[in-house]
C-alpha cells in the first residue's frame, strides 16, 4: 500500500509526530478546562484530536458547525451524538422530561437514529435540554467530550448562539469542549476579544507546522528504496513549504512514479504536473470565480510579493481582498501573505499565462 495518506483522517503508523501537542490535549482533557484549537486547513486538527480520543478513551461527540443550519439544528445532532454513545434506556427517563419532547425513531439494521423536535418559538428550551443531558450522562471515569469543529461557524448560525452557548457551557460540570477553527482572525476575535460571550474560555492552542527535520525523516523513511531518497524528500518539503497535507499527498505521487512506473528521475518534477494536470480544471474554476481584485491579490501572494504594498491598488480594498481570501482558504499568512495550495500556486505561475496568450 502506498506509504502516504492525505485527505482523510490520518492515523496508526501514517500519522506523523504531533507528540508535544498529543501531551499538551491530554492534559487539558484530563482537567476541567476546555481547549481551543486553531491552525489553518489542511494542517491535521482533525487527525491530532482524533489520535487524542482514541487514546483517552472517553466517550465523544463531533459536531462540525459548518454542517449546522440553525439552533434547532445544533440541538438535534447534539443529541443524535448522545444517542450514538450512550444507550437509549440509559436516557430515556431524562428524555421524557425534556420541556419540548422530541420524536424519536431507530433503524435497528443500522442503529441510526432520526431526531424531531416540534416546531418552537423559543429554540433555546431545547438547546438546554440537550445539553444538560451531557452533565446526567457524564461520570468521573467517563466524562465526555464534545468537539465543535469550524467554531467561527458559530456566529454565522445565528446571532444569539453563541451567547446561548456560552450561558449555558459555563455552568456546565463533568466534560470538556474543544472548539476547532481554521480562521484564525475569527476565532482569535470570539476567544481573546472581551466583549465576546467566549472571551478566555479555555486554553489557546496554535497548530503550526509539523518540524522539517521530523517530517524529513518521516518521508525518507517512507520512500522505496532509491538511491537519492534524501534529495527527493527534501524536493518535496521545499516545493510544499512542509505543509502537512500538501507534503503528504506530493510523497504519494512520488511513491507511485518510483513502485508503478519504476520512475527515478525527476521525481518530484514530474509529480507536480501530474498533480497540476489532475486539478487543472478545479483551478481554472476557482480562477473564474474570483473578481479582479482578488485576481490580483492572489498573483501578487504567488509571486511571493506582499500585495499590501501593490502601489496601484488602495490598502483598504486589498486588505478586504485579503481577509476575503483568508476566509476562503485561498491563502494564509505566513511571513507574507502565501497561496495556501502550493500546487494552485505553480497553477498561477505556468499553466495560467498560457491560457492568457491563447
Amino acid at each position: 500500500m502506498n506509504a502516504f495518506k492525505y485527505g482523510v483522517i490520518v492515523d496508526g503508523d501514517y500519522f506523523t509526530d504531533r507528540e508535544s501537542e498529543l501531551l499538551s490535549i491530554k492534559a487539558k482533557m484530563d482537567s476541567e478546562n476546555h481547549l481551543i484549537l486553531i491552525s489553518p486547513r489542511r494542517y491535521g486538527k482533525s487527525s491530532l484530536v482524533r489520535k487524542c480520543l482514541e487514546e483517552l478513551k472517553r466517550p465523544f461527540i463531533w459536531i462540525d458547525l459548518q454542517y449546522v443550519l440553525s439552533v434547532d439544528d445544533f440541538s438535534t445532532q447534539l443529541l443524535k451524538g448522545i444517542l450514538s454513545k450512550y444507550t437509549y434506556e440509559r436516557i430515556r427517563h431524562e428524555i421524557t422530561h425534556f420541556r419540548i419532547i422530541p420524536m424519536l425513531s431507530n433503524n435497528p439494521v443500522t442503529n441510526e437514529w432520526q431526531i424531531g423536535f416540534q416546531p418552537s418559538s423559543d429554540n433555546r428550551v431545547m438547546l438546554e435540554d440537550v445539553m444538560a443531558l451531557l452533565e446526567k450522562v457524564s461520570t468521573p471515569d467517563k466524562r465526555p467530550i464534545v468537539v465543535l469543529d469550524e467554531f467561527q461557524e458559530v456566529c454565522n448560525i445565528d446571532s444569539r448562539f453563541a451567547q446561548q452557548l456560552r450561558a449555558i457551557m459555563q455552568h456546565q460540570k463533568g466534560l470538556n469542549y474543544i472548539f476547532m477553527g481554521s480562521q484564525e482572525s475569527m476565532m482569535v476575535e470570539i476567544f481573546e476579544k472581551k466583549k465576546s460571550p467566549f472571551y478566555h474560555f479555555g486554553a489557546l492552542m496554535h497548530l503550526n507546522k509539523i518540524p522539517y527535520d521530523i517530517f524529513f525523516q518521516f518521508i525518507k523513511e517512507r520512500l522505496p528504496e532509491i538511491s537519492n531518497k534524501e534529495e527527493v524528500a527534501a524536493q518535496i518539503l521545499s516545493f510544499t513549504s512542509n505543509h502537512p497535507y500538501y507534503s503528504q499527498q506530493l510523497a504519494s505521487q512520488v511513491w507511485e512514479l518510483i513502485v508503478y512506473q519504476h520512475e527515478h528521475e525527476q521525481l518530484v518534477e514530474k509529480s507536480i504536473k501530474i498533480i497540476i494536470q489532475e486539478r487543472d480544471l478545479d483551478y481554472e474554476r476557482l480562477w473564474n470565480t474570483l473578481n479582479r481584485t482578488d485576481r490580483d491579490v492572489i498573483l501578487q501572494s504567488a509571486g511571493g510579493l506582499n500585495p499590501l504594498h501593490n502601489k496601484g491598488m488602495a490598502s483598504s480594498t486589498a486588505f478586504s481582498s485579503i481577509k476575503r481570501l483568508q476566509k476562503n482558504g485561498l491563502i494564509v499568512r505566513a511571513e507574507t501573505y502565501e497561496i495556501e495550495d502550493p500546487f494552485f500556486r505553480e497553477w498561477l505561475s505556468k499553466i495560467l499565462p498560457l491560457r492568457k496568450v491563447s
